[in-house]
């Protein structure tokens, strides 16, 4: 009808938006990132690190890994946000896709990438600069995997982990959800999960790093 109007052939649409109300809306569609298989990632951050590719992508990359983070919390990451000492990383809420602040525990082979990129970037505020000492952009962490032929997208790194959270351990839901930075949509366990299981995400993400090493962590956190 409206293009009978737009034809000139009618002057009015006798329908009106009484269809367009009535009609279901169409489903909505999932994005799915591509991902590897969880036994997969170690041997792709082995890739990474054997690749030529400037060292704080390869660092940045292995720190998105291994923190399970997005990859812009990661290339945004300042140096003000990371407590080593403490094996914490803060984010803060204007950075956060959830807008709410959110710390993250660091691995002990987190804390090292740190170190390392620490050595090799001391004039930055950036923790992973790009060679003009700015912020990476995504294409660099997701151009090198691809050229790497690594079957993932960085996001994609985030499902892996959580496969293998729910797959080898005995973490609860509420405390991987939470290593994701997820909101529970859930009331019942969004109420009984009120604080910040940060102790317990500390011991899950010592166990992904270790899994990573090779040593393979699979009990609960």
């Amino acid at each position: 009808m409206r293009w009978a109007i737009a034809q000139g052939y009618r002057v009015d649409n006798p329908a009106g938006d009484a269809i367009g109300a009535a009609l279901p809306k169409p489903p909505r569609i999932q994005k799915h990132y591509k991902a590897l298989p969880y036994d997969h990632v170690a041997g792709a951050v082995a890739t990474v690190r054997r690749s030529d590719a400037r060292l704080s992508v390869k660092l940045g990359i292995e720190f998105l890994v291994l923190t399970a983070a997005r990859s812009g919390e990661v290339r945004g990451a300042r140096w003000e946000e990371i407590d080593t000492r403490g094996g914490e990383w803060t984010i803060p809420a204007e950075r956060m896709k959830s807008r709410r602040e959110h710390r993250v525990p660091l691995s002990a082979r987190a804390v090292e990438v740190l170190d390392e990129a620490k050595a090799h970037a001391r004039r930055s505020e950036w923790v992973f600069p790009s060679a003009r000492g700015l912020t990476l952009t995504s294409m660099d962490f997701s151009g090198l995997l691809k050229s790497l032929g690594i079957g993932a997208v960085p996001h994609g790194f985030r499902s892996s982990f959580r496969d293998w959270a729910a797959e080898r351990t005995d973490a609860p839901h509420a405390v991987m959800e939470a290593a994701l930075a997820h909101a529970i949509r859930d009331k019942a366990e969004a109420a009984y999960a009120r604080s910040d299981p940060f102790e317990r995400r500390r011991v899950l993400m010592e166990q992904w790093a270790e899994y990573l090493a090779g040593r393979g962590a699979s009990n609960g956190a």
